[in-house]
């Protein structure tokens, strides 16, 4: 080391990404290529392939929370019916 550059301690660093997303976390997932291979085809030309596996993952999960409410009122609505 030369004498004009001070020592760094990095013996308490942590390893990890340098630069963080709010609200966005690094994960691993193993994905079947096919359905890999079909979200990059969606971008080719532009975009994220990522972005549209989180919008796929969100349609998902807001269509199934709606089931619960659809089937509630389903049968809610036969209940009054039947009274």
């Amino acid at each position: 080391m030369t004498d004009d550059m001070p020592e760094l301690d990095f013996s308490q660093a942590k390893r990890g990404a340098l630069i963080s997303e709010p609200g966005k976390e690094r994960i691993t997932i193993r994905l079947d290529a096919d359905i890999l291979a079909w979200f990059r085809e969606q971008v080719r030309g532009g975009g994220n392939y990522q972005t549209l596996i989180n919008e796929a993952l969100r349609d998902h999960i807001g269509a199934r929370d709606g089931a619960l409410e659809r089937t509630l009122r389903r049968v809610i609505r036969e209940e009054l019916h039947a009274a």
